[in-house]
């Protein structure tokens, strides 16, 4: 006799009155992600004009360090290396969120206008009202929010369809381009610098006094996504279908955009737009997980570990040090070309 495949294989976990449901292959994916995220930054704590081994991390984070290596480990290599990982599980989560919300995996923050309302409105405080960082957090947060809202009248008509949602926000994107690049022609020629490298998306003023608000934010909203994780499931079937269910279409996802916008303003007040990550992490870890749909927890991993290796490369093996949104961009413009590709290859 021939076996019969019924699907993925799930193991259920009971305790008590509690049971969990868990994807094999999804639990699997996200622990080689996790532990290959892990291996990357400790190569990045180890790598630099001073370099370190394994052992002599660990030891610089049980205390058993004195000196130099006890700063460089944990002043100066650690807030990067967390921000790298935590910004990456952001922006991967926030494209998993528009891309579940679209059903469309071209939705993500980069396509849909938000990461480029995050950066103006971030600039706007740099360059005009001349605003410290967190003054420029909520000018990113502002900008992601007012972009969202743009994004969200005009693409509406009698709902929200995922290619018209792109379609506006890739010419509102544009539109604030414009505006941005603008702003940096005409403000002073050192602000104009500092604003156009970290405009490229760039993890080098990163400290702990950076490092930890961004990491409280993002964990903040990360906990009220994981409440709304259920109902976003139930909107991937449709707002009839989730209707049915006893969901309320439209507050649920106007909390999940709040959400994404959050994360994603988080990622650009601190490290400017770091361009990609959020497009292809869901659609990689989807893949791999072999989901029916947007996986957040393998999309966070993935991100975290695209971001924490981009940085390695753009920092210690290349022969200029580079931001690392400039890698990113090569990575996920690659996997877009790919997408755009493969999604054509369909159409009849």
């Amino acid at each position: 006799m021939t076996a019969i495949d019924f699907g993925a294989r799930v193991a259920v976990i009971r305790w008590g009155g509690f049971s969990l449901r868990l994807h094999v292959r999804t639990v699997v994916v996200s622990a080689l992600l996790l532990v290959a995220t892990l291996a990357g930054a400790l190569v990045a704590l180890c790598l630099g004009d001073l370099p370190l081994t394994a052992p002599e991390v660990f030891l610089a984070f049980a205390g058993q360090q004195s000196g130099i290596v006890q700063t460089v480990v944990l002043e100066w290599r650690a807030p990067r290396v967390l921000a790298a990982a935590v910004f990456g599980a952001a922006l991967g989560v926030s494209g998993g969120l528009f891309q579940s919300l679209t059903r469309n995996p071209l939705a993500s923050p980069d396509i849909i206008g938000l990461s480029a309302g995050s950066y103006t409105g971030a600039l706007i405080v740099i360059i005009v009202l001349g605003g410290g960082t967190y003054l420029v957090a909520g000018g990113a947060l502002a900008g992601g929010l007012i972009a969202a809202a743009l994004v969200y009248l005009l693409a509406y008509r009698d709902g929200i369809q995922g290619f018209r949602l792109i379609v506006v926000g890739i010419g509102l994107s544009a539109m604030l381009g414009a505006v941005s690049t603008l702003l940096v022609l005409r403000a002073r020629l050192e602000i104009a610098m500092t604003a156009a490298i970290w405009g490229a998306g760039s993890l080098n003023r990163i400290g702990w006094a950076e490092a930890l608000p961004s990491v409280l934010l993002i964990a903040v909203v990360l906990v009220v996504i994981g409440g709304l994780a259920a109902p976003m499931r139930q909107l991937e079937l449709g707002d009839d279908a989730a209707r049915a269910l006893g969901i309320r279409a439209e507050p649920v996802r106007l909390a999940l955009v709040l959400c994404g916008v959050a994360l994603t303003a988080a990622v650009t007040a601190f490290a400017g737009p770091i361009a990609f990550v959020a497009l292809s992490a869901p659609q990689i870890a989807r893949r791999l997980t072999g989901s029916a749909g947007t996986a957040l927890v393998p999309a966070a991993l993935l991100g975290a570990l695209i971001l924490v290796v981009s940085d390695v490369v753009a920092q210690h093996l290349l022969p200029q040090p580079l931001p690392v949104g400039i890698v990113t961009i090569v990575v996920g413009g690659g996997y877009l070309v790919w997408l755009l590709v493969r999604e054509a290859r369909k159409r009849p």
